[in-house]
């Protein structure tokens, strides 16, 4: 046997055993992106911005710095009411402004900017890796296809297609979800983060 052909037959053999896992990974994947979707509608319902809260917690939180009031001004983010990571981010502030601790709010803002962007990971992977295991659950299974083909096996032909084509639509399925979910909670936490630079920028000023 050739150099040539043994490669080929270790490669075709490699890649023979690999459709079952990338099988099994595409069905957790449309598993996961399903929790994903519960977890985002979820989301979605307990979302709640209402500028006027903001602006006005602000405004007293801007006053009573000004009057080197910090217990006043701590009770003011407090009573900040706004999506989950701005009011969670208001609240553990609170504690950081008692003590006058700026430096840690600094810091706990990129904390909570860091926790945004791990969300959006999560997302982010199904959309990349749904396609890529897609395209590897298509390209498969076209090998033994196209012997089945030659050998006149129609069943094995057709049996090896319908693999391929639900791979593939599998994936972009998975994929779809994944990019959606991406795209609109990106823009939910550019919103959830200008908020938060808004409320920093407000403490920055007067201390």
């Amino acid at each position: 046997m050739s150099m040539m052909n043994l490669l080929s037959s270790m490669m075709n053999v490699f890649s023979t055993a690999l459709l079952i896992p990338v099988m099994f990974l595409l069905s957790l994947l449309v598993f996961l992106s399903l929790i994903q979707l519960g977890e985002f509608l979820s989301e979605y319902t307990k979302r709640h911005r209402d500028w006027n809260n903001l602006e006005a917690n602000c405004k007293k939180l801007e006053n009573d710095l000004r009057n080197s009031d910090f217990t006043e001004a701590s009770r003011a983010l407090e009573n900040i009411k706004q999506n989950y990571m701005v009011t969670s981010f208001a609240r553990d502030a609170s504690k950081y402004l008692k003590e006058k601790h700026l430096p840690a709010i600094e810091r706990l803002s990129q904390e909570y900017e860091i926790q945004m962007a791990k969300r959006l990971e999560h997302t982010k992977i199904t959309s990349t890796i749904g396609p890529m295991l897609g395209l590897m659950g298509t390209l498969i299974p076209l090998g033994p296809a196209l012997i089945g083909l030659s050998a006149g096996d129609l069943e094995t032909l057709a049996q090896n297609l319908m693999i391929a084509f639900a791979t593939t639509v599998v994936g972009l399925f998975a994929a779809g979800i994944g990019y959606v979910l991406t795209q609109v909670r990106r823009r939910w936490y550019w919103e959830d983060m200008s908020d938060i630079d808004y409320i920093l920028d407000t403490i920055e000023e007067k201390i």
